[in-house]
């Protein structure tokens, strides 16, 4: 086990140096830098010699447990700088610091004091001694912590997975599922272990070893996927130059409650059903709402409420609803009959055969080989 926990550090301290090369950097690849090299220093530390802290040591021990508090943050901050277009750290993400703060100026306050300290043990299978209620309390908050940021991850997708579809054409390479993957899979396994951390240090049962080693361990397979796949994410939110053509992340907007005349909505309407009909943006595989905004010279918040409120469906509905379109125009075509589906999907603006095929029968209710058969004009 000692070598997959070495291969984990060595991984975590090698992606951490390919991310410093990587430029421009945006604020959560240097999110993902810290994170991988506090991650890579932590997991190396304890291969070499936390089972051995744990019974010779335990002031070192102690601290290395409470580090345990700083995991959740860096998640939770991490996916957020991916979704907001932030290009800097607000001074209030440093509140997400406060547990592991506190915690570590208590063991060290503990110090002053032997007898008292001498009660902050890490094992209680080999001596029995009953902890400190304020010790056990911090314990409590280490293993909520990992549970609330799971949580909190998690609404975060939801907005994501919001913003996302409000915003883009098409989900090719800016998706975060493979975290979201992670983060339940992993949120899971850590809840499970760090109860039996604190059944441990309620009722002396089992051994710790035992729980800090599933936790390195399944910290060690997290360690490796964020790294690869936390390389190769790409900034979801970035911002536009031009005024009014940022992206719409807030649905909460102060806008929203600015009310729209009849008449400025038919000229917003008519104004887009031009530029679709005569123009085809949607034919770029990667256009965006402020890109669109842009070109209709319309707010990008407003032509984000147009297309929620009157068209009903989000922007990534309403540009693939014209592609698909497109589509089912030139399967009809006498003149595309040499074009493949694929091709012709390609020609109509998608970017990708599993993408085409979803949304295809999302919309039509068919794959695009059975309307394809179906039509009787092929």
């Amino acid at each position: 086990m000692k070598y997959v926990f070495l291969i984990a550090a060595f991984n975590a301290l090698f992606l951490a140096v390919l991310l410093l090369q990587k430029k421009p950097k945006a604020l959560h690849d240097k999110i993902l830098f810290y994170w991988l090299i506090y991650l890579g220093l932590f997991t190396a530390f304890y291969t070499f010699s936390f089972h051995e802290l744990l019974i010779r040591i335990q002031h070192i021990s102690r601290f290395i447990i409470s580090m345990f508090l700083l995991h959740g943050p860096f998640l939770y901050l991490y996916i957020e700088s991916l979704t907001t277009g932030k290009n800097r750290p607000a001074k209030r993400d440093l509140l997400h610091f406060i547990p592991f703060c506190s915690f570590f100026l208590y063991l060290l306050i503990s110090l002053l004091f032997p007898e008292y300290s001498s009660r902050i043990r890490m094992d209680h299978v080999t001596i029995k001694v009953e902890p400190p209620i304020v010790f056990v309390i911090f314990l409590l908050i280490t293993a909520l912590s990992g549970s609330v940021y799971f949580f909190a991850s998690f609404l975060k997708f939801k907005n994501i997975n919001i913003n996302i579809l409000n915003n883009f054409s098409t989900t090719e390479e800016i998706n975060l599922d493979w975290l979201k993957t992670l983060v339940y899979i992993f949120g899971i396994i850590w809840s499970a272990l760090i109860v039996i951390a604190i059944v441990h240090h309620i009722f002396h049962f089992a051994s710790m070893a035992f729980c800090t080693d599933g936790l390195f361990l399944s910290l060690s397979a997290f360690i490796i996927l964020v790294g690869y796949f936390g390389l190769r994410q790409k900034e979801i939110f970035t911002r536009f130059p031009a005024d009014g053509h940022n992206f719409v992340t807030d649905q909460r907007t102060k806008y929203q409650n600015i009310p729209l005349s009849e008449l400025e909505i038919a000229d917003f309407i008519g104004r887009i059903n031009s530029i679709m009909e005569k123009e085809k943006p949607y034919l770029n595989p990667d256009i965006t709402l402020p890109e669109l905004a842009s070109l209709i010279d319309i707010p990008a918040y407003q032509l984000s409420r147009v297309i929620n409120e009157k068209f009903g469906c989000n922007f990534f509905d309403f540009i693939n609803g014209y592609r698909v379109n497109e589509v089912k125009t030139k399967i009809n075509d006498p003149a595309f009959s040499n074009l493949s589906l694929l091709g012709i999907a390609f020609d109509c603006g998608f970017n990708s055969k599993s993408a085409f095929n979803r949304i295809f029968k999302k919309m039509t209710g068919l794959t695009p080989s059975e309307y394809e058969k179906s039509n009787p004009g092929i």
